[in-house]
């Protein structure tokens, strides 16, 4: 059995290591830094609540981002979120300068969005996105193939090749 010291410190190792993952692929949902951290902390409470075990690291962290996936899409289709007047994007995004590749990113639609983020800012697998967004692999790849075409329609040639 675990000690209270033991939990807590596997807790704080939890915190310190996925808290910067957790909140990023929330942002990359909501495109809002003050919701993705109210899903970021949901998130990490969850984890805190239910102490779940696992085998080894990489379980631990599909499970947190499969956690955090689930709560984005709760919050996106909650009550709360389609009855707010939304703030001005200039405003709500940091992410403003176009020669920033995030820039174009944050301009696809939440179903590239999510698998571009997850393959190239988590390291992801094609499976593991399967895995994590409850979708089949041949739709993640097909996703995947889908956002970089528009990126590099909305980036250029030039640009994308770099």
């Amino acid at each position: 059995m675990e000690s209270s010291t033991d939990h807590n410190e596997s807790i704080n190792y939890t915190i310190h290591t996925y808290s910067a993952s957790i909140l990023r692929f929330a942002y990359s949902y909501v495109k809002n830094r003050s919701d993705a951290e109210d899903i970021a902390q949901d998130v990490l409470v969850a984890f805190i609540q239910k102490a779940p075990v696992f085998e080894n690291e990489i379980q631990k962290k599909s499970w947190i981002m499969k956690v955090t996936s689930n709560k984005c899409k709760d919050f996106l289709g909650s009550f709360w979120k389609k009855r707010r007047s939304d703030m001005p994007e200039d405003l709500a995004s940091p992410i403003q300068k176009e020669s920033s590749l995030l820039f174009y990113v944050f301009k696809l639609d939440e179903k590239y969005r999510t698998p571009i983020h997850l393959f190239y800012y988590e390291g992801y697998s094609i499976i593991e996105i399967a895995e994590i967004t409850g979708k089949k692999p041949a739709t993640v790849g097909t996703r995947l193939a889908r956002a970089r075409a528009l990126l590099k329609s909305m980036i250029g040639d030039d640009l994308f090749e770099q």
